[in-house]
């Protein structure tokens, strides 16, 4: 006799249904999970492997320019992008940089290098850097000089600063401060030897061999002492290649037969060019007393028109006789150079500035460089107030104003001219002897405000002297 089928079978069934149903759905899902962690860590890698490829781009052109400075396309002589395999140890291609270059604008030596890397795992990921290249120019200088330096009470400056001789500074400096040299005898005050770059902004600085402190709050980014010099004499060589080039490309004169040149600056992209026939005359019992080299009005009373004339295409303007200069400029880059070669002491030229210098724009595009042989002058009869937008290089002189003898003994002597109130500069100084707009006496610019102009780090002005042959790099950054 049959006996009926029991149902407890059934209700087991239906729980293991469920229960492998959710097995199977977390099997799944974590199968999907490893793999998508699988496919997320190879992109990771081949992410990172597309940045170094592209970071070796950069490194790969930084490499080239120190073998051939001035090529600036890869050495195919067609323009880019100029496209490089990247391979492994065993020689196998796993990747490819491609390089874009933006060469240097006029008389510049920024070079601007992208790169955009991928790998042979996955070309359509790439990753893109971009970096600025340039040989360091004098102009990375706020102030740079040959000789010993003394910056007072409640001097600010902004840019980076350097002596090859030794520097006091007891104000305030928001760049690095350098000297050429560990110890000096500070000609200032009496005394023993002292550090390179000290202050004596209380508390005075210990004295060599001691250990020099920080002084955050004197030098705010730091010192330091001794750092390679300054070539002052170097800029001979630079000249020379300067008068090449203004005879080639540029705007030469030789000597006007007078007392020099008037240059005056034009925003059309021009410049009227004048010869210097007669200078003011000093007033009466205004003389020499401090017994300066050079030393006159520097100040222009007639001249006569030459011509006008646009501005040179590779920025140089060079004249082998003393040079006056004022003006404004929208959008130009010129360097101005006042030299007459072969180099010889009484023939030193000069570069005066008695009225405003102007940049109309402040963006980068405005720029100004003025090279002296001899000095860079203010002269007796210059505006009350001064400004010069430019970077200024006195490469055997100095950057300042002569000594004008303020009234006394019932005498008039200098006045009214022997005081002036504001002088502004935007830009550098570079000065082989020590600079100054001004004297103990009160004689001289009362308000002296020197602002270092950042943008001539990345774009000096057209061929300005080099502090060194080797590009480094000044920008880095992924796109």
């Amino acid at each position: 006799m049959r006996r009926p089928m029991s149902r407890k079978g059934g209700h087991v069934l239906i729980p293991v249904i469920v229960f492998g149903s959710i097995a199977v759905y977390l099997l799944g899902a974590f199968a999907s999970w490893a793999v998508l962690s699988i496919k997320a860590s190879r992109q990771a890698f081949n992410r990172e492997q597309a940045l170094q490829i592209a970071e070796a781009g950069i490194d790969y052109y930084r490499w080239h320019l120190a073998h051939a400075p001035t090529d600036f396309e890869d050495g195919s002589g067609v323009p880019g992008p100029y496209i490089h395999d990247f391979k492994d140890k065993a020689g196998n291609s796993i990747g490819q940089f491609s390089l874009a270059i933006a060469a240097p604008p006029l008389g510049s030596t920024l070079v601007t290098l992208t790169s955009t890397g991928s790998t042979v795992a996955d070309p359509l990921l790439e990753r893109t850097i971009s970096a600025r290249l340039a040989k360091p120019s004098i102009a990375k200088y706020a102030i740079a000089a040959n000789n010993v330096m003394r910056f007072g009470e409640g001097t600010e400056v902004f840019g980076p600063v350097h002596s090859n001789q030794g520097i006091r500074f007891d104000g305030l400096a928001h760049n690095l401060v350098t000297s050429a040299v560990s110890s000096y005898d500070d000609p200032d005050h009496s005394g023993g030897s002292e550090f390179g770059v000290h202050t004596h902004d209380p508390p005075t600085d210990p004295s060599p061999p001691a250990t020099p402190p920080q002084r955050a709050d004197v030098f705010e980014v730091g010192r330091q002492f001794p750092v390679p010099a300054i070539d002052f004499a170097g800029i001979t060589a630079d000249l020379a290649q300067m008068k090449a080039d203004a005879q080639a490309n540029g705007f030469y004169r030789p000597s006007a037969g007078a007392l020099g040149y008037h240059v005056v600056l034009k925003t059309n992209d021009t410049f009227d060019l004048f010869r210097v026939t007669s200078l003011v005359n000093p007033p009466s019992n205004c003389t020499n007393t401090a017994n300066q080299t050079g030393w006159g009005t520097w100040s222009v009373q007639g001249e006569t028109l030459i011509g006008n004339y646009p501005f040179p295409q590779n920025g140089i303007i060079f004249l082998e006789d003393e040079i006056f200069v004022h003006g404004q400029i929208n959008g130009g880059r010129l360097t101005i150079v006042a030299a007459t070669l072969p180099d010889n002491p009484p023939t030193r030229r000069n570069i005066t500035v008695n009225a405003d210098v102007r940049y109309t724009n402040y963006d980068g595009s405005d720029v100004l460089g003025f090279i002296a042989q001899g000095n860079v002058n203010v002269g007796l009869v210059s505006e009350d107030d001064l400004r010069i937008d430019a970077a200024l290089i006195a490469q055997n002189g100095r950057v300042g104003r002569y000594y004008y003898r303020p009234p006394g003994g019932g005498q008039q002597r200098c006045s009214p001219n022997h005081v002036r109130q504001t002088i502004t500069l935007l830009g550098m100084i570079a000065t082989n002897q020590r600079y100054g707009f001004a004297y103990t006496d009160g004689t001289g610019y009362q308000i002296r405000n020197l602002n270092y102009d950042g943008g001539l780090l990345y774009a000096p002005p057209p061929s300005f002297p080099l502090t060194s042959d080797q590009y480094i790099t000044l920008t880095w950054d992924e796109e």
